[in-house]
């Protein structure tokens, strides 16, 4: 593997674990210097990634159950997220070019985005049973 690589690998990995330690050792529903969500501030609505903070952080500490609560969509598309971005690792890494084909159906995306729309607007319903959508504040 060729120096630049090492770099960049390198690099990587501490910025992620950068991340993941923040995340670990700082309660984003506690902590001031955590973003809040934009959209949120400005309409008062849930995007479909409110919530995805504090659930990283229930996550990293092992509370699956209370992540899902937090943001569902976001603990149940993670596993793809994980397996997409180590692929790409592995091709970086070994310069090989395997794809999975699920990302590049076009009937795979917009059921994605779909789902994730109708997730923002169902988030958002104030009445049973779709509060459970809504992140606890």
């Amino acid at each position: 593997m060729d120096t630049n690589k090492t770099i960049k690998l390198t690099l990587l990995v501490f910025g992620l674990g950068g991340l993941f330690l923040l995340y670990y050792l700082f309660n984003p529903s506690q902590s001031t210097f955590f973003l809040s969500c934009p959209i949120k501030m400005v309409t008062g609505y849930h995007c479909p990634g409110c919530g995805s903070q504090r659930a990283v952080y229930q996550l990293l500490h092992g509370h699956i159950l209370a992540a899902f609560r937090l943001n569902p969509l976001m603990v149940l598309t993670l596993p793809l997220l994980v397996y997409g971005l180590g692929l790409t690792l592995y091709n970086y890494i070994f310069s090989t070019s395997h794809r999975i084909s699920l990302f590049y159906n076009n009937a795979f995306i917009f059921g994605y985005f779909a789902i994730a729309i109708l997730y923002w607007v169902l988030r958002n319903i104030p009445y049973a049973p779709f509060t459970f959508l809504a992140p606890t504040e």
